[in-house]
């Protein structure tokens, strides 16, 4: 089928480019400059964003994870009816900055379901530059009024940079890399009496994290400023499954 379509009209086979030509096409299109149309801005899928205040997305979390420490049924929507309507797009209404944790599951210590919570998960919950970019995708393209930067109790990675500040300590591979973005946290944890706890540093990283976010991005600052966004930052409690948040950046 292929040979008859690439005939020529005399019945001949059209001739083949030759490998240089081949090499030189494709130089030239690896150099061509990538250019972003508005289209690219749709990436959701063109689908509302989602109609929630700042103040009315934080309440949601709230509530959720107040039903989950008190084992209320869990409603969230998650059947085949709503993946259907997520096919087309997703608007969630908060990008929740997350430790890779097992212990730690956004959607169910918030109570939420399919297509809610725009994740970034990684040990410590840090920041790099994929990070970033995710966030304030999920702020500019995706309209996500709240983002959340949730620390926990006895998180592994905030543990290892305290060992590294209080012991030195060294880790295998680049684990030791990973758990550097948290060691200004640790170190201003411990500037007032010079000992810190893991959960000072817990706090004082999710604090700084978020305060970041608020600062060196100039796309969560404008959101900011204009009243359309709000940065959090929130400690998780392993034992009784509570959220304490740290409003007060």
């Amino acid at each position: 089928m292929f040979s008859r379509l690439c005939r020529c009209g005399d019945g001949s086979q059209p001739p083949r480019p030759g490998r240089r030509a081949l090499v030189a096409s494709a130089l030239a299109l690896a150099a061509a400059p990538l250019t972003v149309t508005p289209r690219a801005a749709r990436a959701s899928g063109g689908v509302p964003h989602s109609l929630l205040t700042p103040d009315q997305a934080l309440a949601l979390l709230k509530e959720g994870n107040d039903e989950f420490r008190v084992e209320t049924p869990y409603h969230a929507a998650l059947g085949r009816e709503r993946r259907v309507e997520l096919a087309g797009g997703q608007a969630p209404f908060c990008v929740l900055v997350g430790c890779s944790d097992s212990r730690v599951p956004p959607e169910l210590l918030f109570g939420r379901g399919l297509g809610e919570l725009f994740i970034v998960r990684n040990a410590g919950n840090t920041v790099d530059t994929a990070a970033l970019g995710s966030i304030e995708y999920g702020v500019a393209v995706l309209g996500c009024p709240l983002v959340v930067v949730l620390g926990h109790e006895n998180c592994g990675a905030v543990a290892a940079a305290l060992e590294v500040v209080q012991a030195n300590a060294r880790f295998p591979g680049v684990i030791g890399e990973m758990v550097q973005p948290i060691l200004p946290a640790v170190l201003a944890a411990r500037q007032g009496s010079g000992a810190v706890t893991l959960d000072d540093a817990v706090v004082a990283n999710a604090r700084r994290v978020a305060r970041r976010l608020k600062t060196q991005s100039t796309v969560i600052q404008g959101l900011v400023e204009q009243g359309r966004l709000k940065v959090v930052a929130a400690r998780y409690d392993l034992d009784d499954g509570d959220v304490i948040w740290l409003e007060d950046l």
